[in-house]
């Protein structure tokens, strides 16, 4: 069946994840509030800055209205940077209490909010009242739009309390390149997707300084049992970190050049200060904010997370990045499975 789906944010993931749905035979509304970029997406079917020599579906139509975008769809997709979810879905909000429309909503987006150190879910689910929406979807798991772009294999997690939701959505993005499975763990899911961007900045930085494999596999191993100790302490199901949106993710971000996160880190671990790395990305590093509010949840849960917490003195604090290694080496040894 053919659905009406709005996709806001025309960033690499976003405008991909359009052409997919678009390809799957959907009318698409893809929201950018950038006139040149939806002027070029309309014009030249590219999105240069994002996804360079990729031609985009002729019948995919991106709008700078959100009203526009958001005319009769069955589905609302947030792509946008966690800074904005909030701002975004307040704007979505006053136009759906206009035309009484009650969409689903999914987000794609992967962080923390850093004031609240809320879930992303929790951010939309505040802003659009739930006689505004039918359910909220989290979808998440080890993808670059690069690769999903060039019709790779990917496989992610459509997470949400309603399963009937979740299924809806897994059926909207299935094909022969993309498949999706359904989860009810939404907390687990979320926090995996905010939580291993951290992990992958500490693999990048290992890279940056000559570090070699075995390094880099316990980074990720201890990395994501801290992800585990806090998601679990904030309610998620253990099981989830071992699936797509845990040790999946966690293992795409953290070991590949596509990742904004790992080359972030490698450029750290190069030699670059902070800001002129986020100066050069050219895109949102979502690991860097995700780091202060894991930070401090930990804090507040009373949760060990060393890596996190030398990550955290790294960015936040100025620590030198070549001597918070042997300051975690040395630590007081402990069981492993404690």
């Amino acid at each position: 069946m053919t659905e009406k789906i709005a996709v806001l944010g025309a960033g690499s993931w976003g405008s991909v994840l359009a052409n997919l749905l678009d390809e799957n035979g959907h009318n698409v509304r893809l929201w950018s509030n950038n006139p040149a970029q939806v002027a070029e997406l309309n014009d030249q079917h590219t999105n240069q800055h994002y996804v360079p020599d990729f031609h985009y579906s002729e019948s995919l139509t991106a709008y700078t209205d959100l009203a526009a975008a958001l005319d009769g769809v069955a589905a609302i997709l947030f792509v946008v940077p966690t800074k904005a979810i909030r701002s975004v879905a307040q704007q979505v909000a006053a136009v759906l209490a206009e035309t009484k429309k009650q969409p689903i909503i999914i987000h794609a987006s992967k962080g923390l909010e850093v004031k609240t150190h809320k879930r992303l879910s929790q951010v939309l689910s505040e802003e659009i009242p739930a006689d505004l929406r039918k359910a909220i979807v989290v979808l998440s798991g080890p993808s670059h739009a690069e690769e999903v772009a060039k019709r790779d294999i990917t496989l992610i997690t459509a997470a949400s309390a309603d399963q009937q939701a979740a299924q809806f959505v897994q059926q909207l993005f299935m094909n022969d390149y993309f498949r999706i499975y359904t989860n009810n763990d939404v907390i687990g899911v979320e926090l995996g997707a905010a939580l291993k961007n951290i992990i992958a900045l500490g693999a990048g930085a290992l890279h940056g300084l000559g570090y070699g494999d075995d390094a880099k596999a316990a980074l990720m191993t201890r990395g994501l049992a801290e992800i585990s100790r806090l998601g679990v302490a904030l309610g998620a199901e253990p099981l989830t970190f071992i699936g797509l949106s845990g040790v999946g993710d966690l293992i795409v971000t953290a070991t590949s050049v596509h990742s904004r996160n790992w080359r972030a880190g490698n450029e750290l671990g190069s030699g670059q200060n902070l800001q002129t790395v986020i100066d050069t990305m050219g895109m949102v590093i979502e690991g860097i904010p995700s780091t202060q509010a894991a930070y401090e949840l930990a804090q507040q849960q009373n949760i060990e997370m060393p890596i996190t917490e030398a990550i955290y003195d790294v960015l936040y604090k100025g620590a030198d990045i070549k001597q918070v290694i042997p300051q975690l080496m040395r630590r007081e040894g402990k069981p492993e499975l404690q």
